[in-house]
This record gives structure tokens, C-alpha cells and sequence, in this order.
């Protein structure tokens, strides 16, 4: 298997029942179900894990908006960003291989905090992404195209 290294970790988040709060984690633990402990676990495999770039949050802060990091819902920000990517591509992250299974659409409650949000973030929100190999991902591993 190649694999060509394209950027890193750079933060971890979880959802629990009972809440809309993000929970940020050093390192997060993945099967074949989703992310172990998240609020989506075993809801649908194709949308298991999301995928955030930092990208989106700084063209929100181009617009003036402060937005706290997991505030897209992402599982997993990266220095790298993995949007135009093609469905079936897979991603290695720390132990674990994601591949890309869907576009994460826009959702209104993002418009709670500004309402340009959704018009901003459009297409740039993130990617969601299903547990091929399942593994642990830690905040710092690097990211590689499998």
C-alpha cells in the first residue's frame, strides 16, 4: 500500500447524547461502527466520522466570525483539507483508514452563531468518511492519502 503524507491532527472531538456541547479528546478510538463513545456511533457507517479542514474556519474568520473549533461537528480537524477529495478515497490517519463516503451538507443550527455561516460554508463544511481500518487517531498524527 503507498501512501503519500498530506498534513496532520489538529483536533479531536466527540458528541454525547443529551447534548449539542463538543467534547474536545486527545484521541479518539474508531471501528467499524464509527467513533467509540460519540453520540453517531452505529447510526450510519457512510456518515460515521466527519472530516474538517481549517480551512473553513479561517474563511469564517476572514468574514469577522469567531467560531470555536468543533463547532462544524467535525470528529476529526485538519491542517489539510481533504474537501475536493473523490468519494472512495481513503485516508490514513494514526492506526485507523477512513474513506470518503459523502459531502457533509449544510445544516441551519450552524446559523445559531452567525447567520453568513451556511452561505459561507456552503461547500467548505467538511467530509464524512467511513471506518475501513479501525484504530486509534491521536491529536498530532499525520495524514496520508492511501
Amino acid at each position: 500500500m503507498s501512501k503519500r503524507k498530506v498534513g496532520g491532527v489538529l483536533k479531536l472531538f466527540i458528541s454525547k447524547s443529551g447534548t449539542s456541547q463538543r467534547f474536545e479528546k486527545s484521541e479518539i478510538v474508531l471501528d467499524a461502527l464509527g467513533v467509540l463513545e460519540d453520540k453517531f456511533y452505529n447510526k450510519n457507517v457512510q456518515r460515521s466520522v466527519l472530516i474538517a479542514s481549517m480551512d473553513s474556519y479561517e474563511l469564517i474568520q476572514k468574514y469577522g466570525i469567531e467560531m470555536p473549533f468543533g463547532y462544524l461537528g467535525e470528529n476529526i480537524l485538519l491542517d489539510y483539507n481533504p474537501y475536493d477529495l473523490e468519494i472512495g478515497t481513503q485516508l490514513k490517519i494514526g492506526e485507523a483508514i477512513l474513506e470518503i463516503s459523502q459531502n457533509c451538507t449544510i445544516c441551519n443550527h450552524l446559523a445559531v452563531l452567525d447567520v453568513k455561516i451556511p452561505t459561507l460554508l456552503k461547500d467548505d463544511r467538511g467530509i464524512f468518511a467511513q471506518v475501513i481500518k479501525e484504530g486509534e487517531i491521536k491529536e498530532g498524527d499525520s495524514v496520508y492519502l492511501v
